[in-house]
């Protein structure tokens, strides 16, 4: 009884402690649990619209997660291919002098006689750009379709059959008179026999059309036209395609610029004009409202705090008659009589924010005042320890006002659509978005306008994982005093 007495109180001890360890790895193993579901929650619609940008259909059903855009053979075929064609195995194209083999493999019932597909050369204009594009069909050659391989295979049905290779080029021989332009790309449209069974080529169609419905005599449907928007991508065009047409297929009907980068150029503009005074506003009203003593300091700050309550909504009308009416200032340096339809009209409607001046003041509030008494000491100016003391030792607090400025101003869609209208080329990247949604979405080519959504997110996902440390440590200063 002595012993065991002496025994028992030490292994309940260490079951206790074996006890409390696994408790404190089950409640761990639930929260990191719970946070993998909320961030599968809010990151799954991103990651689907990035996959899907890059479909050549988006609107698949069922939806797959891997297709071929994802395939590394495809890449080798697509490189291959581009470098055929132009010699840039990146980008592709059809240039003079090119010589592009391509192949096409059909399941033939058994006892026919192969017949070759009919292969042309179309001529397809590219989106909705308007410059004038040059044409494949304009200089291309095709050689006559001949079988290279014919072997033993059964049809869909399990009925005999064989699995026949057609191969053909197209040419771009140096034309006697007159220049040889680049083409961009080289479409193909391709016309199989009836009863042929379409089973593969180096790169998959674009489009598989008139669908043959199923008889008695054959219980399986197949398209009898295959086609490929391009044979000659390159590895970039052939991946990124719905990228390449963002830039390349929306053009301004005036300038016939690109119009999706001068959409990019537009918010970038904004976002740094906004930033760069939010921040020199922000800074400075909040300083002095947590530094110095004025009369009417407490009611100013209250009122700061209330107009951060105000929607946007509610100042409407006066900010758009002053935007119509022109401000001098303003408009003297624009150089017109209105600032509508303008990125510096936007940028005097998100001058600066309410938040950026309470985040701040908060954070200035949780500085020692020492820093401040020492710069005193040394005789440096009011001014001279705001610049010299207190604005490096701000670090934290400026980056997540940059952050949030920057999304937001980046983001800006209400007032964007309200003070920018006309041209086109005026138009920030949310309104140009739109100008998609209607152009493309109509005609369900959701493939494009989803990589300008994701190219639009990119940025801010990027400067936010960037400076999420600056962000998290900013905002956390900013919520306590010393």
């Amino acid at each position: 009884m002595t012993v065991s007495s002496a025994i028992m109180p030490g292994a309940k001890g260490a079951a206790d402690a074996r006890w409390i360890v696994r408790r404190r790895w089950a409640r761990a193993g639930l929260v990191y649990f719970f946070l993998l579901v909320f961030s599968l929650v809010f990151i799954a619609p991103l990651v689907l619209g990035t996959l899907s940008s890059l479909k050549t259909d988006p609107l698949e059903q069922p939806p797959r997660l891997l297709f071929e855009q994802l395939y590394p053979r495809n890449w080798g075929s697509a490189w291959s291919l581009g470098v055929k064609g132009s010699g840039n195995g990146f980008m592709g194209g059809f240039s003079v002098g090119a010589d592009v083999p391509f192949s096409l493999s059909y399941l033939v019932p058994a006892g026919a006689a192969p017949t070759a597909p009919i292969v042309t050369v179309s001529r397809r204009r590219p989106g909705t750009t308007v410059v004038q594009p040059v044409y494949a069909a304009d200089y291309s050659k095709i050689s006559p379709v001949t079988v290279s391989a014919n072997t033993p295979a059964l049809m869909p049905d399990g009925k005999a059959g064989r699995l026949v290779t057609f191969e053909f080029h197209v040419a771009y021989p140096k034309p006697a008179t007159g220049a040889a332009p680049h083409a961009d790309r080289l479409p193909v449209d391709v016309a199989s026999p009836e009863g042929y069974v379409f089973k593969s080529a180096p790169l998959d169609p674009t489009f598989r059309e008139q669908n043959m419905i199923a008889t008695p005599e054959r219980p399986y449907t197949y398209p009898r036209s295959q086609t490929f928007d391009n044979i000659t991508p390159g590895v970039i065009n052939y991946v990124f395609r719905n990228y390449v047409r963002i830039f390349e297929q929306t053009r301004s009907y005036t300038t016939g610029e690109s119009l999706f980068l001068k959409w990019i150029l537009n918010s970038a503009l904004l976002v740094v004009l906004v930033v760069t005074s939010t921040v020199i506003i922000a800074s400075l009203g909040g300083y002095a409202l947590a530094r110095f003593k004025f009369p009417g300091k407490d009611f100013l700050f209250i009122f700061i705090l209330f107009t951060m309550t105000l929607p946007g909504q509610v100042t409407f009308i006066s900010n758009y008659l002053v935007l119509r009416d022109g401000i001098w200032g303003l408009s003297r340096l624009w150089g017109q009589a209105t600032l509508l339809n303008s990125v510096i009209g936007l940028w005097a409607v998100m001058f600066a924010s309410a938040g950026g001046v309470f985040l701040m003041k908060q954070f200035f509030e949780s500085l020692p005042r020492e820093l401040e008494e020492a710069a005193t000491i040394d005789g440096a100016s009011a001014l001279q320890t705001f610049v010299r003391v207190i604005m490096p030792n701000a670090g934290p607090a400026l980056i997540a006002l940059v952050i949030t400025t920057a999304q937001g101003a980046w983001n800006q869609y209400f007032w964007a659509a309200v003070v920018l209208q006309t041209p086109d080329d005026r138009f920030t990247l949310p309104i140009g978005i739109n100008q998609f949604q209607r152009a493309y979405g109509a005609t369900g080519d959701y493939g494009l306008l989803l990589a300008g959504a994701v190219f639009s997110a990119v940025p801010v996902i990027i400067l936010f994982i960037v400076f999420q440390r600056y962000f998290v440590e900013g905002v956390s200063f900013s919520g306590g005093k010393e």
